[in-house]
């Protein structure tokens, strides 16, 4: 019975199959990113300082992503990227439910993880494009955000209710988000999409693409201020446990589960130029929250402000699919989408990995506000960006 149902599943379209896909690997992204700072922080005993330098290990994959992803372009597709991908997803999660024993140990299974977490980033934009139809393509992305986010809320629960219940078992957490990125990269296996294509470039470095380039630089700075500090204001600052991270992150994902494909929608709607700008914007003022609400509101109601800040970043990621949405609209050819996003993962890994060592140096010698206030201050560099995007009447590759 179960096989004949698990015959009928892959029988789908390779549509179905993509999104539950996705849905794993959102499940284990939403325990990843809900327990990993706790856990750093109770196993480990790290200050701020010693956190931003985690990210240099953690973030060197996502450096060296445009040299791997060319390689294993050479040999494999982009759906057998992401099930490859997977199987270093369920390496770090087991090393760090069982040896991840010494401060070495994390380091090196933590590395494993993001190694797989950064293939993944480098593939399922151009694997959510092959899906698309064209000018539907932001839809199609929010899509492919909303299953994830879907999958966020799975992983998160299981957080939520093993730390309630079980206590912070990192083993028993750890172990449950290697499940499912077991489940994932079967079905990334099972994928179809591509097998008639031209297989993409390996490497492509070209000037059309500086924009995109630059965009995702600052992206990347963004993205590490906050996913390494903002959290890191919570759990250090205020003391906030796994449960209720885990809980705001399951609030942002059940939040994103509708909206994903609302904004992906919008950017088809308004452009990438407006939709960058504005969510530029918007991230200014959550740096001016993060920085300044403890001195503006009393407690326990600026804790309660930071929560909201907490899950409105969140939620705006959503809006990086815009990013390769612009890039599909000017690609010169199609073979260019995957190693020129994975150029632009290298570019923005550059900048990312050296400043959450600054940003910890700034945290421990003038506090905590001046990594977000700097956080705001490349906010409003990201915003002048936005009005420079000039989209083509008709995708290039289309011509």
């Amino acid at each position: 019975m179960i096989t004949r149902l698990i015959n009928k599943f892959f029988r789908q379209g390779d549509l179905t199959i993509a999104l539950f896909a996705t849905l794993c690997f959102g499940a284990v992204g939403g325990i990843f990113g809900s327990s990993l700072n706790n856990y750093l922080a109770d196993v480990h005993n790290l200050d701020a300082s010693a956190r931003g330098w985690l990210e240099l290990p953690r973030e060197l994959p996502g450096f060296l992503i445009m040299f791997l992803a060319g390689a294993m372009l050479l040999v494999m597709r982009e759906t057998q990227m992401a099930a490859l991908a997977m199987l270093f997803a369920l390496a770090g999660a087991a090393g760090l439910a069982w040896f991840g024993t010494t401060t070495a140990l994390m380091v090196l299974w933590v590395a494993v993880y993001s190694l797989g977490d950064h293939i993944i980033f480098a593939v399922e934009g151009p694997i959510g494009l092959k899906l698309a139809n064209s000018g539907g393509e932001g839809k199609r992305l929010g899509q492919f955000g909303g299953a994830r986010n879907l999958g966020t809320i799975i992983g998160v629960a299981a957080v939520f209710f093993l730390a309630k219940f079980l206590g912070d078992r990192y083993d028993l957490i750890f172990g449950f988000a290697g499940l499912w990125a077991v489940a994932a990269g079967i079905l990334y296996w099972r994928l179809k999409i591509g097998h008639k294509d031209v297989r993409s470039n390996r490497i492509v470095i070209k000037k059309r693409y500086g924009l995109f380039y630059a965009i995702s630089a600052v992206f990347g700075i963004r993205k590490q201020i906050f996913l390494v500090f903002g959290s890191w204001v919570l759990v250090s600052l205020h003391d906030v446990p796994v449960s209720t991270i885990a809980l705001l992150y399951f609030i942002a994902a059940t939040i994103g589960v509708v909206l994903r494909p609302l904004l992906g929608e919008v950017i088809d709607w308004l452009g990438e130029r407006t939709v960058l700008a504005v969510d530029e914007l918007l991230l200014l003022a959550i740096c001016l929250i993060y920085a300044f609400t403890s001195d503006l509101i009393p407690a326990p109601w600026d804790l309660y402000v930071l929560y909201g800040a907490y899950v409105a970043d969140n939620v705006l990621f959503a809006l990086r699919v815009a990013r390769t949405t612009y890039l599909k609209k000017i690609a010169e050819d199609p073979a260019d989408i995957t190693p020129t996003i994975s150029m632009g993962i290298t570019i923005d890994h550059a900048v990312a990995m050296t400043l959450p060592i600054f940003s910890g140096y700034v945290w421990e010698v003038w506090g905590f506000r001046w990594v977000f206030v700097l956080a705001g201050a490349i906010a409003l560099a990201g915003f002048f960006l936005g009005p420079r995007i000039k989209i083509p009447l008709e995708p290039v590759v289309s011509r």
